[in-house]
Order: C-alpha cells, then sequence, then structure tokens
C-alpha cells in the first residue's frame, strides 16, 4: 500500500490522526503530516479506514505497492 496526501484538500480535522496515529500527525496548524507513505501491512486496515471518514477526501490510497 501507498499513501498519498493532498495538502490542498487537507481541512485539518484530525480525523486521520485519531483512526491511524502510527500513519499521520498533524502540523500546530492542524494539516495533516503523513509519518508513513508505505505503511506495514498492520495499519492497512486503520489507513482504508482514514481515507474513508476523511471530510476533505485528501487521502488517497494505492494498494499492491
Amino acid at each position: 500500500m501507498r499513501v498519498i496526501v493532498d495538502l490542498d484538500k487537507c481541512c485539518g480535522a484530525g480525523q486521520c490522526v485519531l483512526v491511524a496515529p502510527k500513519v499521520f500527525d498533524q502540523r500546530d496548524d492542524g494539516m495533516v503530516i503523513l509519518l508513513d507513505a508505505s505503511p506495514p501491512e498492520e495499519h492497512h486496515k486503520a489507513v482504508r479506514e482514514a481515507a474513508t471518514v476523511c471530510p476533505g477526501a485528501a487521502i488517497m490510497l494505492e494498494e499492491g505497492q
């Protein structure tokens, strides 16, 4: 899995951080920080959920990477 974040779409809601804190963090202004663009398999379920709940649709996934 490869994780891509579009900062132009990020609204700083922080849902990704709540769902997958090993993969996402937030800057002081609330915008997302991608900690791991190729997370290990044990985090894939949480990353998929983070992409689903992101209100700005800023998280994109490339599966099978």
